[in-house]
């Protein structure tokens, strides 16, 4: 296999434009050699503007294509599912955009059906790979603050155009799916454990989807998580872990850019004291990390159950949000 993995894309959606697809085409170990739309036009358009070599006005023409070995799928969420298992059925490994399905269930199935065709799967969870993430959990994992007691987390931005599709139920959308998902799995991810009974209140807009949410966990050994994400609130995007040693709070949490970036280790009267990161493209690292995989084939850092695991963990807080707050376990 050549040691550059060549990539389609399907669809022309803005998070391909503006972060995954440059990311793919900086890579190290991949290039950018197709684009689809269910518009050929709309394809031949992006693709002249990004200097992408091949385009389709469908997505099934690009996955019969056999120069191509891995696809990236930002579509609406409602579309993952079918397109990640057909990608699968035409031997096409897979990064697709976050929320990985609707359901655990969805997650289930679509992880079988990478295992079943010998592809890979993995959610596009970029900020798991930016370097300050990883230190964030190294200082966790080393005590630096004690044994974890609190998580807080928080993302939301100012959502103006009501026809947007996040505001789509039919679609997969609310405020919990679309940056909901990141307080979640971070949550989960610092706490190093699942959670055993959650908690969630919502405020639901005009289109029935949950434009503000927050929710709270508590972790088997006693760790409490709480979190808020929203559609309607300027942008903020932060988390904190605490513990009887301190604190770790991180600003601009899951979308840093690519300058330097900073961590603040609190110690109540002793102060705060910051530790720089240097800056990186979490878009280009977690690609790159995909890419290596596929080609010296080995399961990802975040495999699919992973993405199960959050869905789970969404779909209990939706059941909890709809009963007006009531707690629910889950084992």
């Amino acid at each position: 296999m050549s040691q550059r993995v060549r990539w389609g894309v399907l669809s022309t959606s803005n998070i391909g434009r503006v972060a995954v697809n440059p990311a793919i085409q900086k890579s190290r170990n991949g290039e950018l050699h197709a684009v689809a739309s269910r518009d050929l036009g709309r394809a031949q358009e992006f693709a002249a503007a990004a200097h992408i070599p091949v385009t389709y006005g469908s997505y099934r023409e690009l996955l019969e294509d056999a120069a191509i070995q891995a696809v990236y799928i930002p579509l609406p969420n409602s579309l993952h599912r079918e397109w990640t298992i057909r990608a699968a059925e035409q031997g096409k490994h897979i990064l697709c955009e976050k929320p990985l399905a609707l359901s655990e269930k969805e997650c289930r199935e679509m992880e079988s059906a990478a295992t079943a065709n010998g592809v890979q799967l993995m959610e596009a969870f970029m900020y798991r790979f930016h370097p300050r993430t990883q230190r964030v959990i190294q200082l966790v994992r080393a005590g630096t603050i004690g044994q974890p007691r609190m998580i807080r987390s928080s993302f939301s931005f100012r959502l103006s155009n009501r026809s947007n599709i996040r505001l789509d139920k039919e679609l997969g959308g609310g405020a919990l799916m679309d940056v909901g998902c990141y307080c979640v799995n971070v949550s989960r991810t610092l706490a190093g454990q699942e959670p055993i009974e959650i908690q969630a209140i919502a405020r639901m807009g005009p289109s029935q989807v949950d434009e503000e949410l927050v929710g709270t966990f508590r972790f088997p050994d006693g760790l409490l998580a709480q979190f808020d994400c929203a559609l309607t609130l300027e942008r903020r995007e932060e988390f904190e872990i605490a513990g009887p040693l301190g604190s770790l709070v991180v600003p601009s949490a899951f979308l840093p850019g690519t300058d330097d970036t900073s961590i603040q280790h609190r110690k109540g009267r002793a102060g705060i004291s910051q530790e720089t990161v240097p800056g990186a493209d979490q878009y280009q690292l977690m690609v790159e990390h995909f890419a290596d995989c596929v080609l010296n084939p080995h399961a990802p850092l975040y495999p699919a159950s992973e993405a199960a695991q959050n869905m789970r963990v969404i779909e209990a807080l939706y059941r909890s949000a709809n009963a007006g707050g009531q707690v629910v376990k889950l084992s």
